[in-house]
């Protein structure tokens, strides 16, 4: 383990979910980026990386980015009572946020919240069903598929010159229905070689109930995060 890394999470427990609110047009964002990678490494954890659209412009659009990201963060912004939104962020498992580059922050309230899933949450072997089990409570059952990793070399705005390098790009998300506590299977499109899937059951009222991720069958492992 490299200092700074969170234990797996017990057996009981779910991964903890980090969402990052990022963009390629912002320079304060690298940092976070990274920080992002590192996680995505690590047993217990959920990392994914929204890119929001604000800091796209005629110098550069990140490839990434797209107006359900922003949506989702502004849905975050009036959730936590703020008046505006920022990059990067990091929410932690739904219910605190913090910059998403201080990483003693971040480690610090990952260690903190302590997961607990109200149901079990299993994919199938072929990757087409997701079963989420018998548990307690309601919620929205969300897939979000993402990209493992993808490295860009940035042509204009902040970053001009830069070479991104990006973990568990968010691609897109769906709303596959809701689950009220009973077991219930749903049927989901395979993720392609080098993409990933997570499944969430986000609670009314925030955080989540469930969680759980997995990667197509022929992905590369996930590359080493630099220094």
């Amino acid at each position: 383990m490299v200092a700074g890394e969170i234990a797996p999470a017990a057996a009981q427990t779910r991964p903890v979910v980090v969402e990052l609110f990022t963009s390629q047009g912002c320079s304060s964002c690298p940092p976070a980026d990274a920080l992002l990678g590192r996680l995505a490494q690590q047993p217990g954890i959920l990392a994914l990386g929204y890119h929001i659209d604000y800091w796209d412009g005629p110098g550069w659009k990140d490839p990434f980015s797209s107006p359900e990201s922003t949506a989702r963060q502004r849905g975050y912004a009036r959730r936590f009572d703020r008046g505006q939104v920022f990059t990067p962020q990091m929410v932690i498992d739904g219910r605190e946020d913090v910059v998403g580059s201080d990483s003693d922050a971040v480690l610090r309230m990952i260690s903190d919240a302590a997961p607990r899933a109200a149901a079990a949450l299993h994919f199938a072997a072929d990757r087409k069903t997701v079963t989420i089990a018998k548990g307690e409570g309601s919620g929205t059952v969300l897939l979000v598929r993402f990209v493992v990793h993808r490295t860009t070399a940035i042509g204009g705005g902040e970053n001009e010159g830069r070479t991104a390098e990006d973990s568990d790009g968010v691609a897109a998300v769906a709303t596959l229905g809701q689950w009220t506590g009973t077991a219930r299977d749903f049927t989901i499109d395979p993720p392609k070689p080098g993409e990933g899937l997570a499944v969430l059951v986000e609670a009314p009222g925030g955080g989540f109930l469930a969680a759980g991720s997995v990667l197509a069958p022929l992905t590369s492992p996930r590359p080493k995060p630099k220094a």
